[in-house]
């Protein structure tokens, strides 16, 4: 088992050349790891809160922001070989790594069972199916494609995505159908009003956070043109269309999940196919990442960590839909520091080249710990843009910091 994990999986050591997979089946992976239901609820947020001219801006300023932050990063793993957690190493050092792998990992725990949950919710008040049934079957489906590896989550990723596509394409041209036609969404209004500001920082924060574990998955790609690519593919595509869904529901039903708008449309059966497969593929790759992260800390199979992790979400799904959800927020504020820790680590610091995985650095290194800390306290108390303001926050003091002490 041991050999076979490290052969598919590469938990502990860098993906090597033999593994490294294309341009479609890396756009498909990467798509649907950015089809995500909170974007669509951030979408609602966003179009009942803004014209849909400025709505449209707001998303391309957003991803485009997104999409700097994930593409360095896959162009870092892609380069390297190494998932989010090996990467670490370098900056946080070898047991620092535990730090951000721990933080990592736990959301991504937290977020499964919010997701089992809020596949499990609709689905039995639809079909009457007992809840809890539904909750472990649902959990047992997602915790089995995370736990065949990168290959079950690209096959998962070639079905599912050009069914949201399709299926959410379908509903919203229904949905702007029944507002009289696009001329009225263009001329469309909102009660409320919403700051740019603001709207961007919603933008950034619907997935930032998961934006962060991007190596995990870009660290396959072939070469670092098709790490880059892919990625900006996915968020400027399939995270802009989570959002252009969620907007155009908001507006003409006051419901930002696609599942919901068709739920009103009479498209029971889409309805739940596309909500299944919506958050099965984020699911998965959740689990997936929080299995690396793991493995980093324990040195265990990521696959036996998978099903642990699996169990854990599914058996606490209610309980974090009903309890974790503010606390998940609060850790969504932890993550992109780490990831702009990582790229001024691998960029200024170590100026683009990194040694032997083994040989990578000290047991701690403070720096990382400080400057991640310095970014949380910048997005908590920094007037504008929270996430923006973690990244660059950490980013600079990591510089600051590490230069000061190694020159000393």
């Amino acid at each position: 088992m041991g050999k076979d994990y490290v052969d598919h999986d590469f938990a502990l050591e860098a993906v090597t050349a033999t593994h490294r997979r294309g341009f479609w089946k890396m756009a498909m992976l990467m798509v649907g790891f950015t089809f995500f239901s909170a974007s669509m609820l951030a979408g609602g947020t966003l179009g009942q809160g803004l014209t849909f001219s400025q709505f449209i801006i707001t998303i391309l300023i957003g991803n485009l922001l997104l999409g700097a932050y994930t593409g360095t990063l896959s162009y870092i793993a892609a380069k390297t070989g190494l998932s989010t957690h090996l990467l670490t190493r370098y900056s946080f050092g070898h047991q620092g790594s535990y730090l951000p792998s721990f933080l990592l990992s736990i959301t991504q725990i937290g977020w499964f069972g919010v997701g089992v949950m809020m596949f499990a919710l609709p689905f039995q008040k639809v079909t009457g199916v007992n809840i809890w049934l539904v909750i472990i079957v649902a959990g047992i489906l997602m915790t089995a494609t995370a736990y065949l590896g990168i290959r079950a989550l690209t096959v998962l990723s070639f079905v599912a995505v050009p069914a949201i596509a399709v299926l959410g394409t379908v509903s919203s041209t229904r949905a702007v159908s029944s507002m009289g036609g696009f001329e009225e969404l263009m001329a469309y209004q909102p009660a409320g009003t919403l700051g740019i500001a603001a709207a961007i920082s919603i933008c950034l924060g619907s997935f930032i956070s998961g934006g962060t574990l991007t190596p995990d998955f870009a660290r396959f790609a072939q070469t670092k043109k098709i790490a880059v690519s892919t990625t900006l593919l996915a968020f400027f595509l399939g995270n802009s269309l989570m959002f252009l869904f969620g907007a155009i529901g908001a507006i003409s039903t006051g419901q930002a999940d696609i599942s919901e708008v068709m739920f009103t449309q009479g498209l029971i059966i889409p309805a739940l196919i596309i909500l299944g497969l919506n958050i099965w593929t984020t699911n998965d790759n959740a689990l997936y990442a929080s299995g690396l992260g793991f493995s980093n800390i324990t040195k265990l199979p990521k696959k036996m960590l998978v099903i642990f992790n699996g169990m854990l979400g599914t058996l606490l799904a209610m309980w974090l839909y009903n309890n974790f959800m503010s606390w998940l927020n609060f850790l969504n504020l932890t993550l992109p520091p780490i990831g702009a820790i990582l790229i001024a680590d691998y960029f200024i610091r170590s100026k683009g080249q990194y040694g032997k995985l083994a040989e990578s650095s000290k047991t701690v290194r403070f720096q990382a710990i400080v400057a991640w800390l310095i970014g949380l306290l910048c997005a908590l108390f920094i007037p504008g843009i929270p996430p923006l303001n973690s990244l660059l926050g950490a980013g600079v003091s990591y510089v600051v910091i590490s230069k000061l002490t190694e020159k000393k």
